[in-house]
């Protein structure tokens, strides 16, 4: 069962549908850190060379991996995903389309009609669906349809909506995937594991708790550094508001919710972001930034898995990537359900439970008087 990886990153859904038994015959990624990464943990994975897909025609990229149509069970990748993130529909941005980041939906289609893989998984933002705000959406749906009508086949996309903590991360990560098969077969997507009324989500501590790190190397710099320890963890920066127990230092839902904002070891973790600010969160209880280790675990990469360059590129990496349980979860899925295979139900990537979490941090910091002088001026 081969898999033709678009947009490879550092590998995290490749990685996943590797776990669950598929083949990754060849990858596609522009990034020289993550190639860098790709090549050092999975060395047999064969890259295509320049990784530039805008070079290629689809037929090109078969050359390149020995590979014939048809013969690409699954086409698998997320195109870049700003252009249709939640940030940009807050910030009122209409380019979408237009934004050339864009345009890597449409290249990931043409190399799926040249290919006419037996699965087509896309994976991208929730931002995708917003109402009014679905021209990229609509797009793939109108582009798939040509590709049926051209060719014979029965491509039915599906759109499933999942938060990877609902099945055993440790992180709140929502993302939307367009699973369609040629023969138009669709599956019944499993329900949550790890909700309410079921087994409770796993969490922070259970992913990094008790993790060695050197915490000098990780210590917040920037503005609003020495204001993080005087927040409890678990909360942001509307601590120090009027509604908040701390100091009213500013107005109610005037920044981000990710800014200042801090783990709780007993919950799942917040979003890991890919180019965050100096303030931008989550960060550690221990008020520092978070290793790449820590984040690799977070994000279920395999403990063995290694990121290639500085921290910046590092976490750029980790932060664009898909939880590899849920591509492992995926690939499951598809092997019971479509070739009726049976499988393990127990998802490998996601950490075993812990039973050893302490209590939350108290908060010993006092809160930094030249903060409490600049209220006036930011609030």
């Amino acid at each position: 069962m081969k898999v033709l990886s678009l947009f490879t990153g550092a590998g995290g859904l490749d990685v996943g549908l590797e776990i669950a038994g598929f083949q990754i015959a060849g990858a596609v990624e522009i990034d020289n850190d993550a190639k860098s990464t790709l090549q050092l943990n999975r060395p047999n994975w064969k890259l295509a060379e320049p990784g530039d897909l805008f070079t290629y025609r689809g037929e090109d990229l078969l050359d390149i991996f020995n590979l014939r149509r048809k013969e690409v069970c699954v086409l698998s990748g997320g195109p870049p995903c700003q252009p249709f993130s939640k940030s940009s529909y807050w910030n009122g941005d209409t380019k979408r389309l237009e934004d050339p980041r864009a345009r890597t939906i449409k290249s990931y289609l043409q190399v799926c009609e040249a290919a006419l893989p037996y699965v087509v998984l896309l994976e991208n933002v929730d931002g995708l669906l917003f109402q009014g705000k679905d021209e990229g959406l609509k797009l793939i749906l109108r582009q798939i349809g040509a590709i049926n009508t051209r060719n014979g086949t029965k491509y039915l996309p599906q759109i499933i909506k999942v938060n990877a903590a609902d099945f055993g991360a440790p992180q709140r990560r929502e993302r939307v995937f367009l699973l369609a098969f040629r023969d138009g077969r669709q599956i019944q997507f499993p329900e949550a594991t790890h909700t309410d009324g079921k087994e409770l989500p796993l969490t922070a501590w259970d992913a990094i708790g008790g993790l060695n790190v050197d915490e000098e190397s990780l210590a917040l710099t920037g503005k609003w550094a020495d204001l993080l320890p005087s927040i409890p963890e678990g909360y942001n920066y509307l601590w120090h508001t009027e509604r908040g127990d701390g100091k009213p230092l500013f107005n109610w839902r005037s920044r981000y919710w990710t800014f200042l904002l801090k783990l709780a070891k007993n919950r799942p973790s917040w979003t890991l972001q890919a180019q965050p600010g100096p303030a931008t969160g989550p960060f550690h209880w221990d008020n520092r930034r978070l290793s790449v280790e820590e984040m690799c675990r977070l994000q279920t990469f395999p403990d063995d898995y290694e990121i290639v360059g500085s921290y910046g590129s590092a976490r750029k990496q980790v932060g664009n990537a898909v939880p590899c349980m849920l591509g492992e979860l995926i690939g499951l899925e598809i092997r019971r359900q479509i070739f009726g295979e049976r499988v393990r139900r127990k998802l490998k990537l996601i950490p075993e439970r812990r039973f050893d979490c302490p209590p939350a941090e108290p908060v010993k910091a006092r809160f930094p008087k030249r903060y409490w002088e600049l209220g006036n001026a930011i609030r």
